[in-house]
């Protein structure tokens, strides 16, 4: 915490002061505020996360205006959210005891319900000896040991209502007209940062929502085999998607993808990829080489300056055999009671990288109680180490799936998440460099109690 300075000029009793010694401590006076005000700004200018930006400024403010405790609450006056009520020095329980005071008993409230006459701070610097002070209002300043408050409103100039921050006093008091004015101008710096912020994390949670709508709404239900899928969007709306679609004859199609780039663009090619894959696994699912390469196809001719990966799979549940094709694509995993290895697929360019793509395609069977895993590179890349480590985690993990999960596809899906990303499964998508990295992953597990071939369910 940036002390603020509260030197005041001091003499001798009855020593006059000089004018010019005056002058001197009015301007170190003034010095040390820009000095103090120069460094809370550039430390909340570090900081790149909305919820860092609002503990920060409750932690500077409540510095500036000599405070040990508090809360900030945001409300944007749009109503698009988001809304959030984080406290300094206070528990979560005692948040709760506040929030259970009327609105318009309390300044903040009447402030964020845009009530007449709350455009500015307002002091309280004696809580409970006010006559007209709200009974439950009163209780709960008793219970947490409050008598003073002081209410700054956020306001930006493009935006307009953020919300409003709340500092409390354990004794009565209130700012000195120094600190309130340097509060001031470091609140209208941070509601700009603040309003900046809140559109960036608007635009990660649009993006995020259209990621998932360009997926699939439900898998399908094929006899033999049981799916689940995993999707971690990146902040800035990655292209990386998965699919399974049955086929004629109880096949089951099964791809995954990843489209170069983030933001409306890779959102946009990531659907017309999986539109147009989805066509091209009906006309000629049989035969993976051919569906890629139409998809090379359409990826030149509607996204010429986007290159993609993909992998498409065609699996015959009750002959037990998976046909797969890769574009640049990371090789699937097989893991079971018996094994955990992946799948040996030839090496091939990615999408829109050559002027015309083939490659030959592999076929494998998986044992009776086997899963296999599909996913795209960014569950590599977010481990945050070399790809040959990346690799070796991945095995490791799908190794180590304990025997009472392997029945389950999502079980195993989640301890691969787990086990595989620095975090845990988290929704962050920054990988060790600092990128936004999605994963799409996809697990196909196959029963134990397969039907013999040439048999229907």
């Amino acid at each position: 915490m940036v002390p603020v300075s509260t030197q005041n000029p001091a003499h001798p009793e009855g020593v006059p002061s000089a004018p010019g010694a005056f002058l001197q401590d009015r301007l170190a006076g003034w010095v040390s505020d820009l000095t103090t005000l120069h460094e809370l700004t550039e430390r909340l200018a570090g900081t790149s996360t909305l919820d860092g930006a609002l503990q920060e400024l409750l932690d500077a403010g409540a510095a500036l205006v000599g405070a040990s405790r508090g809360l900030l609450v945001l409300e944007p006056a749009d109503g698009r959210g988001p809304s959030r009520t984080i406290g300094l020095g206070l528990a979560h329980a005692e948040l709760g005891h506040i929030e259970t005071v009327p609105r318009s008993a309390t300044a903040h409230g009447r402030f964020l319900d845009g009530l007449p006459g709350t455009d500015g701070p307002v002091a309280c610097p004696d809580l409970l000896a006010d006559p007209a002070l709200d009974p439950r209002c009163r209780e709960v300043a008793a219970l947490l040991g409050h008598a003073a408050t002081y209410t700054q409103p956020l306001m930006s100039a493009t935006t307009g209502r953020l919300g409003a921050a709340v500092w409390l006093y354990d004794e009565p008091a209130e700012p000195l007209e120094r600190q309130r004015h340097l509060v001031a101008v470091y609140a209208r710096h941070a509601a700009e940062h603040l309003a900046r912020l809140l559109e960036l994390e608007r635009a990660r949670a649009d993006a995020a929502v259209i990621a998932e709508e360009l997926l699939p709404v439900r898998l399908p239900r094929v006899p033999g085999v049981r799916l689940a899928a995993r999707h971690l969007a990146a902040p800035g709306g990655g292209g990386d998607w998965y699919d399974a679609l049955p086929l004629p004859d109880e096949a089951l199609g099964l791809a995954v993808g990843s489209v170069g780039g983030s933001g409306p663009s890779a959102l946009a090619a990531t659907g017309r990829l999986r539109a147009g894959l989805r066509a091209y696994a009906v006309l000629e699912g049989e035969d993976p080489v051919a569906v890629l390469s139409d998809l090379e196809l359409l990826l030149r001719l509607t996204e010429p300056a986007t290159a993609a990966t993909a992998l498409y799979a065609y699996c015959e549940p009750e002959r037990r055999t998976v046909l797969l094709a890769g574009a640049g694509h990371t090789p699937p995993l097989v893991t079971g009671d018996r094994r955990t290895e992946f799948v040996e697929t030839t090496l091939s360019a990615p999408l829109g990288m050559l002027s015309c793509w083939e490659a030959p395609s592999v076929e494998f069977t998986p044992l009776p109680g086997e899963t296999v895993l599909l996913y795209t590179d960014g569950l590599l890349r977010r481990t945050g180490t070399t790809r040959d480590r990346a690799f070796a985690r991945l095995r490791s993990a799908a190794a180590g799936v304990p025997k009472a999960l392997r029945q389950d596809p999502g079980a195993v899906a989640d301890h691969i998440l787990r086990a595989v990303l620095p975090d845990g499964r988290d929704d962050d998508g920054r990988d060790g460099d600092g990128r936004t990295e999605g994963v799409a992953l996809l697990a196909v597990r196959f029963d134990q109690d397969h039907s013999p071939p040439g048999t229907r369910r």
